[in-house]
């Protein structure tokens, strides 16, 4: 069973080992455990419903509170100290016509509508904001079946709600694959990943979901948008561009269906450390822009690469290889790349040796694949550290951006300049490091995490993030960056996104959400006021 406080299934907890506690404490000082609100007084802080009765809606009160937010901090602060809201009702639609009965019954009593799929946004896109009208959840996790394959076009239809296991399965089944890994992978829904313009670990190589979502369904207030399946067309503005990554403003999303690819007949990893992570970073860009056919590219600083081998916890092997590469000359700013290919045998094993080429020109060491590997074995379960973390005393929070390669350097520096001294008025250390997780041949993606100490006030606690976000996001702003790379805008990128925008560029936004909902009922206070 899912957590109602935290994240993943409460059966599940990964420790942090003593090393990297120990360590942690050195950096940010000893952490107090918060004194969190129980299940059962949150449920008490749960006012009765608003809506009218409706056979499709739920309004029990855990069930309302399983959908009051999402992952977020700012949500975890809400939710854990008992001062969130909680929606009216929640309603498990399972076909298009249920979504439009639905959109029918909001309009009639007047309650605004939060679209939810698994509920792992981590920047507001399913908080439920303070409002005078009922808030109803529309939860699309029964709306989940593979609707057709075509293997001669490799396209395949699936209902929105359908998860990243079940999607992927179900096309593994079938000699298929969509090689859409994010992050929330075992959690996160089709229809998430298309309304925030997902961004999966494979990217590289299978693409972005704008990549890989070529038509669709949308049940919105004012009837169906149905985008036709076609090749590139000229046929005016693509219409899917407006659907990605609209948050929910438009409508529903209830069937997709995505470009396909056939399972490669091979996969293969390879880890490298570098002297300097400015090494790393001129051989990662020299990859990418010779067009390598590779699935992924991921350089960590060398703060992150220190507490990546920490967390192992196997402390033994760490000083072996930390042995290892000091005899090769790599010491403390070294930095650590995990490659990834897959696809023909031949075009997979010539892609690795260039990429051993490129590497050793710029003083990389290859340590095979373990790390790789391993990376790969324990990537769904490191955002189970956060419970483990919010229960010894500490916060972690992560931000991203894109820029471009010219500028990618000042912007690690920047934004962990900002955040490493964004508390120290308050007396309070922040701890910081970045990885670049994702490149294009013009720019990448820089993505940081940041941990602090939890006060014991949930709102001294609300007041650190907003000044370590505010801090970052100037910054990003200062250097041209874009505001999300993949996390999307929700509430918490809303202040800066008219930086990225303009003025007009949200005007023309409002326009349309309000031609396809003019009483704005849809997720309102997302995306854009």
């Amino acid at each position: 069973m899912r957590r109602w406080n935290g994240w993943g299934e409460r059966s599940v907890t990964v420790p942090l080992p003593s090393s990297a506690l120990q360590f942690l404490e050195e950096q940010l000082g000893p952490g107090t455990p918060p004194r969190d609100c129980t299940l059962e007084e949150a449920l008490a802080v749960i006012p009765p419903s608003r809506l009218p009765p409706h056979p499709l809606i739920r309004t029990d009160p855990e069930i309302r509170l399983h959908h009051a937010a999402g992952q977020g901090l700012p949500d975890w602060i809400a939710v854990r100290s008992g001062r969130f809201q909680a929606p009216d009702g929640v309603a498990f639609p399972e076909t298009n016509e249920e979504v439009r009965a639905l959109l029918a019954y909001a309009e009639m009593v007047g309650a605004r509508v939060v679209p939810y799929g698994g509920g792992t946004s981590v920047v507001g896109h399913v908080r439920v904001l303070p409002d005078p009208r009922p808030a109803l959840a529309i939860d699309l996790q029964r709306m989940n079946r593979l609707l057709g394959l075509d293997p001669v076009s490799a396209l395949a239809t699936f209902q929105a709600g359908i998860r990243g296991p079940d999607l992927e399965a179900t096309l593994r089944a079938h000699g298929f694959t969509l090689g859409h890994y994010p992050q929330s992978f075992e959690y996160s829904t089709l229809g998430g990943w298309v309304m925030t313009r997902s961004v999966g670990q494979f990217a590289l190589g299978y693409g972005r979901i704008e990549d890989l979502f070529v038509g669709g369904r949308v049940e919105t207030p004012k009837g169906p948008l149905l985008l036709p399946i076609c090749p590139p067309s000229a046929a005016g503005p693509d219409l899917r561009h407006l659907v990605l990554g609209s948050e929910g403003r438009m409508g529903v999303l209830t069937e997709a269906t995505l470009r396909v690819r056939p399972l490669p007949e091979v996969e293969a990893f390879q880890t490298f450390f570098f002297p300097e992570f400015a090494e790393g970073l001129a051989a990662m860009r020299e990859m990418v822009q010779a067009g390598l056919p590779l699935a992924m590219l991921r350089l960590s600083t060398p703060e992150e690469t220190r507490i990546t081998l920490r967390l192992t916890g196997r402390e033994r092997l760490v000083r072996l290889l930390e042995g290892w590469l000091r005899l090769r000359g790599l010491g403390g700013t070294r930095c650590m790349l995990l490659v990834a290919t897959a696809g023909a045998r031949r075009v997979v094993h010539a892609a690795m040796a260039e990429v051993h080429h490129m590497a050793a020109r710029h003083g990389g060491r290859s340590l095979g694949s373990r790390f790789a590997r391993e990376w790969l074995r324990q990537r769904f379960r490191s955002p189970y550290l956060r419970n483990t973390l919010w229960e010894l005393g500490y916060a972690v929070d992560t931000l991203e951006t894109a820029v471009i390669w010219a500028r990618v350097p000042r912007m690690v520096a920047a934004i962990e300049e900002a955040l490493r001294h964004g508390l120290a008025d308050m007396g309070e250390r922040v701890y910081v490091f970045s990885h670049i997780s994702h490149v294009y041949p013009h720019g990448a993606n820089v993505y940081t995490t940041f941990m602090f100490r939890l006060a014991s006030d949930p709102e001294e606690n609300l007041e650190r993030w907003r000044r370590l976000k505010q801090a970052a996001s100037e910054a990003i702003l200062r250097l041209k960056g874009t505001i999300s790379h993949q996390h999307g805008v929700g509430v918490d990128h809303q202040p800066y996104l008219e930086a990225e925008k303009g003025a007009l560029g949200l005007a023309i936004l409002r326009a349309v959400f309000r031609t396809v909902d003019p009483h704005g009922r849809m997720n309102p206070g997302k995306l854009v006021a």
